[in-house]
């Protein structure tokens, strides 16, 4: 957005996954508010596009890329796809994307005995193997720089056990957390923070059409007695992404209304 003062992100390109809604389209936000060009990535075409050009609109400076972080040809030829952004620009990963299957007609996940070993792969792909790409793709820049910010979205679900969640979004979540640690010690001395934000139930697409009973059951749980908004995590990774946070890397941040407390 337009402003006479500089910004710490102006001149530099953050990088967000899964940024076309949700807490990706609220991160993608504050990191412009923040002066960082945003690549925009997502596997749906049309409305990445569609939330990028938004943005352009209201004064920031946004390029969408269609990304299917499960992918490996997508992931690979990232940085061939990027247009006009300057690779060696890149200052910040956001690993925001990621997939949690539901059984048909239900807001549940299969029992761990029920899910097959192809919808297993799948979350593995997206969810495990996506960061952990993307981050090896993204470090050369911040390397070549001194300074770099990385924050993984992992959940509360990798935290405590998940009532809705299947186990493969379990297992995955819970190991962004040891992927952002090995990261995080390898890149220390170079400048570089690596940081993991747990998110509890946050509205959204993973909300939107849970019987009321279940949202009432869910609130209950939750000392704050609401539902985190995606701007929460928004100001989180802003945080994470800024120069204040230099000294804090390794670390898991949990932001779920107290519910991990109880």
């Amino acid at each position: 957005m337009a402003n006479d003062v500089k910004r710490e992100g102006d001149g530099k390109v953050a990088v967000v996954t899964g940024a076309c809604r949700g807490m990706g389209l609220a991160i993608s936000k504050k990191l412009g508010s923040m002066g960082y060009r945003i690549v925009m990535t997502d596997i749906l075409a049309d409305e990445v596009a569609a939330a990028s050009a938004s943005m352009n609109a209201n004064g920031f400076d946004t390029t969408p890329l269609k990304l299917d972080v499960g992918n490996e040809e997508d992931r690979s030829s990232f940085r061939q796809r990027l247009g006009d952004v300057d690779f060696d620009r890149i200052a910040v990963l956001v690993n925001n994307a990621g997939i949690s299957p539901k059984q048909p007609g239900d807001k549940k996940a299969a029992r761990p005995s029920q899910v097959s070993l192809d919808e297993w792969n799948w979350v593995m792909d997206v969810n495990i193997t996506g960061p952990f790409r993307m981050s090896q793709i993204c470090l050369p820049p911040m390397r070549k720089a001194g300074w770099g910010r990385i924050v993984n979205i992992s959940s509360r679900g990798g935290r405590t056990p998940a009532n809705v969640a299947g186990v493969h979004y379990v297992v995955t979540k819970t190991g962004i957390l040891g992927l952002t640690r090995s990261f995080a010690k390898e890149v220390a001395p170079e400048g570089i923070t690596v940081n993991s934000v747990c998110p509890g139930r946050i509205t959204g697409a993973m909300t939107d059409g849970s019987p009321p009973e279940l949202i009432e059951s869910l609130k209950g749980n939750i000392p704050v007695n609401r539902f985190g908004e995606p701007e929460d995590i928004g100001a989180l990774v802003g945080f994470l992404a800024s120069r204040d946070a230099g000294f804090i890397t390794g670390a898991i941040h949990d932001i779920n209304g107290g519910s991990l407390m109880i």
